[in-house]
């Protein structure tokens, strides 16, 4: 089975991804895995820490001679700022005095998380919920999508909008999108509203607010099957929401047109299916966003979620101090003014993990080898149907 797990803090020594279930024979360079990174601190907006930080991936296990090699493959992205945190977060350390928080920020896990582990210090809930963890998710999706690129699987994060502002990039190629995206300080797949945003974007960091926005990630080159109705727990849509929804400061997921759908006629909200000698079984349109019933149908997989204001801010907002039970303003740690680009690679490396799962879950096999047989077996079959 395709897993994927996470450890470390904010501000502790690094974060680690660990991935299990990955089969041998697949080529996994360090630099693809960094260029990813690099591209989830990219963004204007970005707070600080990202002029401190410049993330590089160490492969600890699993890979050998750039291929894997059927083991566990454990991946390590060390934090710089550790170095400034030591004091404070030595897990070995004979004391955490310093850097405590006791005045919880609206919109985070401070108080809950306080509530839940008894924690007085909150700084022991931010540090592990903050969205450093996603360099992780990112080093981690990043190996998924070098998995499954030998199968012609592809996939394309990027943001389509950024407060009020909407990007329209529906006749845009795909491979374009993701070229504009990387070149662009908003990660959008067409630079013509750029100019607007970095206007609203200006006008958030001189009130000390944020901005959220709208990210797509859409994976090309599936094939029908993947996931299964079977099971409430098996339908790959459940699972996609699931995943995307746990990246932080995501508050909406929809596959498809999504929510958009609720306001149609069955008959405007469906793609239907048509047959063609050297097509096979295809549809015109994707309102379905390549899911039906749990399963992908062999169109493009679409996958849209929506990032609030990230909630800590310059101007901060009314809290209460957990010991004194006085009104206080808000803590405040080093933060963005808009990360929704960010959020748009680490969705991407969510939905890429998932399908991951799925495909090895459905062609599995020891080596790339196996693999390969029985997707091309399935192929065969299916195209034959």
């Amino acid at each position: 089975m395709f897993t994927f797990s996470s450890a470390g803090e904010s501000h502790g020594p690094g974060v680690m991804a660990l991935i299990d279930g990955v089969p041998s024979g697949f080529v996994v360079t360090t630099d693809d895995i960094d260029r990813d990174l690099a591209r989830r601190q990219k963004g204007y907006g970005r707070g600080g820490r990202m002029s401190i930080e410049r993330d590089r991936v160490k492969i600890l296990s699993g890979i050998r001679g750039k291929v894997t090699i059927g083991s566990p493959v454990a991946l390590l992205i060390h934090n710089k700022d550790w170095e400034n945190w030591a004091p404070y977060m030595n897990p070995e350390g004979d004391t955490v005095s310093g850097k405590e928080v006791t005045r919880p920020r609206p919109g985070h896990a401070d108080l809950s998380g306080g509530m839940k582990y008894g924690h007085r210090d909150l700084r022991n809930v931010l540090e592990r919920a903050s969205a450093r963890e996603t360099a992780a998710r990112t080093a981690a999706g990043s190996l998924a999508k070098t998995l499954l690129l030998p199968f012609g699987i592809e996939f394309y994060g990027y943001v389509v909008s950024i407060g009020e502002i909407k990007i329209d990039a529906d006749n845009i190629p795909l491979r374009q999108r993701i070229e504009n995206a990387n070149k662009s300080p908003f990660g959008t797949p067409t630079h013509e509203r750029d100019e607007e945003i970095k206007i609203r974007v200006d006008e958030a960091k001189e009130r000390g607010d944020t901005l959220g926005g709208v990210i797509e990630v859409i994976a090309s080159g599936l094939p029908p099957g993947l996931g299964s109705p079977s099971q409430w727990y098996s339908r790959l849509d459940a699972k996609l929401a699931f995943s995307v929804m746990s990246i932080p400061a995501i508050k909406g997921v929809e596959i498809g047109d999504g929510f958009r759908l609720s306001e149609r006629f069955g008959s405007e909200a469906h793609d239907e299916i048509f047959f063609g000698d050297e097509k096979g079984f295809y549809r015109k349109t994707n309102r379905a966003g390549g899911l039906e019933g749990g399963m992908t149908n062999g169109s493009h997989l679409v996958v849209r979620a929506s990032m609030k204001p990230i909630p800590t801010l310059r101007s901060s907002l009314s809290s209460v101090d957990i010991d004194t039970k006085e009104a206080v303003d808000a803590s405040s740690e080093r933060s963005d003014i808009c990360a929704v680009p960010s959020a748009s690679v680490v969705a991407e490396a969510m939905v890429a993990l998932i399908v991951a799962g799925e495909f090895f879950a459905k062609f599995g096999g020891d080596t790339k080898e196996d693999i390969a047989k029985s997707f091309k077996s399935y192929i065969e079959r299916i195209r034959n149907f």
